[in-house]
């Protein structure tokens, strides 16, 4: 059996649709079994009714993104078949306003939603959709950096934002850089470890790897933000306890135009000397309150870690209230 499809789409629609040496089309017939011929405007499609149907389905849904401006990657083109074999007929939600928080957030096709488990996680989702600066303030094990990735994917997938930034400040417990082992990577990649494992968590590392190799997901040390003015990205500031004013400061100035900004941090844990004060400490007195911030505080209350974690922080949060 066999079916044509007519597309009215320019050259350079065409050839975005098409890709590289038709890598796009040879990526439908590999998944979905069937064979493509494309010629100008014109597909030929060959296979059983069933494949030929979830094929053209797959090449008008990127048809459609190329029409709103979206640029084709095999990851996109992945990601529409993967909902074609999951029973998934969509690809993108039109507004933020058709997001149920409480459901959850779809960051991959291939992976279950991410769903805020408590009022305080509930409420930091919704501050990262209704807020450019979204400040998140409470101890390890609460969701943090993880809602706050997940929140960064989905604005990712959803072609809100064109890349991910995850940053965290790498010198900590009075070490330094230069006197750690191994190239530049290698000092850098323990700090960054946490970033790598909420993202893994979420999507396939296969998939994870192509993004950063493409720029896509970028993870830095904070010292690189330096001189930088970041558009339409995702950025998220890890450890954030553990900036000073000045790098504070440095950071929240790289803000750009249609970017979200997520700073996330526990001041119990502050590895500074002790006539350092805390960057996020500082942003707090001065900001809180502000118009297009929020500061969203989480409790041992919000712990979604192993049972025993919420008691070791109790007992720590009663032996601190006694002293």
């Amino acid at each position: 059996m066999k079916k044509k499809l007519f597309l009215d789409l320019n050259h350079s629609s065409l050839v975005n649709l098409y890709g590289i040496a038709d890598e796009n089309l040879r990526l439908i017939e590999k998944y979905l079994h069937v064979n493509i011929i494309g010629k100008e405007n014109k597909i030929l499609i060959k296979g059983k009714k069933k494949d030929i149907q979830d094929a053209q389905f797959v090449i008008q849904n990127l048809c459609e993104q190329i029409e709103d401006g979206i640029s084709i990657s095999k990851v996109s083109v992945e990601e529409v078949i993967g909902n074609i074999r999951n029973g998934k007929k969509y690809f993108t939600i039109a507004n933020d306003d058709q997001i149920n928080i409480e459901e959850g957030l779809l960051v991959s096709s291939r992976r279950e939603l991410v769903k805020p488990k408590t009022k305080n996680q509930k409420n930091y989702i919704k501050a990262i959709f209704d807020n450019q600066i979204v400040f998140a303030i409470g101890p390890a094990g609460t969701g943090k950096t993880y809602l706050a990735t997940a929140a960064g994917l989905y604005f990712l997938r959803e072609k809100k934002v064109e890349r991910i930034v995850l940053v965290r400040p790498v010198v900590e417990a009075g070490e330094s850089l230069g006197f750690l082992p191994g190239d530049m990577k290698e000092k850098i990649d323990p700090y960054l470890r946490p970033l790598y494992d909420a993202i893994y968590d979420m999507i396939e590392p296969r998939i994870f790897k192509e993004l950063m190799q493409n720029e896509i997901i970028e993870i830095a040390p904070l010292a690189y933000m330096r001189g930088r003015t970041l558009n339409k990205s995702f950025i998220i500031l890890d450890e954030a306890q553990n900036t000073t004013i000045d790098q504070m400061k440095m950071f929240l100035t790289r803000t750009g135009n249609d970017s979200k900004v997520v700073i996330t941090g526990d001041i119990t844990q502050i590895d500074l000397p002790v006539s350092k004060k805390s960057g996020l400490i500082h942003a707090r007195e001065i900001f809180e309150g502000t118009d297009g911030m929020k500061f969203i505080y989480f409790t041992a209350e919000d712990v979604s870690r192993a049972e025993i974690v919420k008691k070791i922080l109790e007992a720590y949060e009663r032996y601190e209230k006694n002293k």
